[in-house]
């Protein structure tokens, strides 16, 4: 899968995304994603596209956005700050976020 850089802002990203289906906000568990009350562990989704975004002086401005669907059709938005580490989350989903 190719990075894509085509929005501006991650706000631009996340409400294209949102016009395209990916309504569901994606949040870290500790061994998975959560939708609400779903929880989505590795093998449970896929990564559709990613975009990553660079601070130009803060490193706390630095963001992706991930497109996901889960394996059941559930679309929604993960956003992140470049500083997850295995700390935050388990090393399967870590695994999988970052081969992206």
């Amino acid at each position: 899968m190719a990075q894509n850089f085509h929005y501006a802002t991650v706000t631009e990203a996340v409400e294209k995304l949102h016009s395209q289906g990916f309504i569901i906000d994606f949040a870290i568990g500790e061994n998975c994603l959560m939708a609400g009350n779903e929880t989505f562990n590795a093998d449970d989704f896929d990564i559709i596209d990613v975009y990553r975004y660079e601070g130009n002086s803060d490193p706390g401005d630095e963001a992706t956005v991930y497109a996901i669907q889960s394996k059941t059709g559930v679309k929604g938005v993960l956003v992140t700050g470049y500083g997850m580490s295995a700390e935050d989350v388990s090393p399967d989903i870590l695994k999988k976020l970052h081969s992206h």
